[in-house]
């Protein structure tokens, strides 16, 4: 089975930038440590600091489902609620 990349492209509101970035950074060690984690990279847009992409790799995405279910990922989806403009996810299959 192909493994299943995500691309989530998040538009913070600029008051809360800090707060979010904080939040987005402290999701990468418990994410790593993840059955069928096999790539969790933030980025942050050069040109406007309120817009971050992680790009993610996951063995499956039954795997990739139990990770937006993890304890970590709930509280940050509490703490940020109202703080972040969009998120749009984008579910990919890696070809080659």
């Amino acid at each position: 089975m192909p493994k299943l990349t995500i691309v989530a492209d998040i538009r913070v509101n600029p008051e809360h930038c800090e707060e979010i970035l904080a939040g987005l950074r402290g999701l990468i060690a418990p994410t790593l440590e993840e059955k069928g984690c096999l790539q969790y990279d933030l980025h942050q847009d050069n040109e406007n600091p309120n817009h971050f992409l992680f790009y993610e790799n996951w063995e499956s995405r039954e795997l990739w489902q139990d990770h937006m279910e993890t304890d970590h990922i709930k509280a940050f989806q509490t703490a940020s609620d109202g703080k972040i403009e969009d998120v749009a996810l984008y579910e990919m299959t890696h070809l080659d």
